[in-house]
């Protein structure tokens, strides 16, 4: 009877084993994918983080510039040729003829001096001159005729000689006399003031019936007389851009008063001396003003283009670090390894700088390096691709 009901007995035990058997397959299973996973998910987490660790940063290529930017400076703008009038002799203004602004040509008559004390003085030469005349027209008859009567015996040699150096004596008192005369009458001449060239009156310091003193110095000009058409433009330029500066080239110039115009002025030399106080260079260009736009005196602000410096590389100023090493860039090696490079400015442009000999065209810029970038560090360029800097 026992052995009849053991098989029916058994079989639930069996079924009950191979259900657990397969839930424990099924939990060996659940539990391995899970782990695979979460073991997936950790590596994959972990590249994520590393890869948000790495920096991510721009580059740019260095360029070499076809020009050296723009040196920007004040000058002002002077005559070409502008001459004080002073008088040469003293009396009182008797008449003017221009004022300031008047155009004038070399030798118009500018004023006229009343001068009663060179007149008088020049009467009096005259005078002197018609005695000396006179005595010098009876030295020589008398000389004449002693030396007639010599041939007769009548006069020693001596008495003739006396005579012809008497006639000697009043004939160069002629000549000191007529000296006397032409040099007043030149005097006198110096009462009519005329313009030295073609200009444009730029003063007027007198009036009629004023006091005139010869000279100049403490006695104030009479007239000041400008030439316009064309002007002088000088610049002190500092003693680093001194040798870019050539003399044969030309700079762009504005002025104020004229807004939106550009005038262009020739340089024409320079001072070939640096001035101890400023650290300048006296630089002097001409400009053409035939239409008189331009007004000496006035302040200008000139625009030099400047060459190339050789070897120089351009950069933006946003790639430059400064620290307690210094001046240096961030550049990504073949490796992607930053390493940085010492640099030094030979000219700032504002928005970008050209430094000296030592980077190159193939280099790998860091553009606005993030803080905390060391030495060796690994970065990740950024998908927009390598900036480049731009000719200028």
């Amino acid at each position: 009877m026992f052995n009849e009901r053991s098989p029916r007995a058994s079989q639930p035990a069996r079924l009950l084993f191979i259900a657990g058997m397969i839930g424990l397959a099924a939990a060996i299973i659940i539990l391995g994918t899970g782990s695979t996973v979460r073991a997936k998910n950790s590596r994959e987490l972990k590249d994520w983080t590393e890869q948000q660790a790495v920096p991510v940063v721009k580059v740019v290529h260095p360029v070499v510039p076809d020009s050296g930017g723009t040196l920007t400076l004040p000058g002002r703008l002077e005559s070409f040729t502008d001459a004080p009038i002073y008088a040469r002799v003293s009396g009182y203004l008797k008449s003017w003829r221009v004022d300031i602004g008047d155009r004038v040509k070399a030798g118009d008559v500018l004023a006229t001096i009343d001068t009663p004390e060179i007149d008088q003085q020049l009467n009096q030469a005259k005078a002197d001159l018609m005695s000396a005349q006179a005595d010098a027209k009876l030295a020589k008859t008398s000389a004449e005729r002693w030396q007639a009567l010599l041939g007769s015996d009548a006069v020693s040699r001596q008495e003739v000689d006396d005579r012809t150096q008497d006639y000697a004596q009043k004939a160069a008192r002629v000549a000191a006399a007529q000296a006397n005369v032409n040099r007043l009458v030149a005097t006198k001449a110096f009462a009519t003031i005329v313009a030295p060239f073609d200009g444009i009156i730029t003063a007027r310091n007198t009036d009629i019936g004023a006091l005139i003193d010869p000279g100049s110095g403490n006695h104030a000009q009479l007239f000041s007389v400008s030439n316009v058409n064309r002007l002088r433009v000088y610049v002190h330029v500092p003693q680093y851009y001194a040798p870019m500066i050539k003399a044969g080239g030309t700079a762009d110039f504005t002025v104020a008063e004229h807004v939106g115009m550009h005038f262009t002025a020739s340089i024409v030399g320079l001072s070939d001396a640096v001035n101890a106080s400023s650290g300048t260079t006296l630089v002097q260009l001409q400009v053409e003003n035939p239409d008189h736009l331009l007004l000496p005196g006035s302040f200008v602000t000139l625009h030099f283009a400047l060459p190339a410096l050789p070897g120089s590389a351009r950069i933006p100023a946003s790639a430059l670090i400064f620290d307690e090493h210094g001046l240096r860039v961030a550049i990504v090696d073949s490796q992607s390894k930053v390493r940085f490079e010492p640099v030094t400015i030979e000219q700032d442009l504002g928005n970008a700088v050209d430094t000296a000999p030592g980077l190159h065209p193939a280099d790998r810029v860091i553009d606005t390096p993030p803080d905390g970038l060391a030495e060796g560090d690994h970065v990740r360029i950024s998908d927009a691709g390598d900036k480049v800097v731009s000719h200028g």
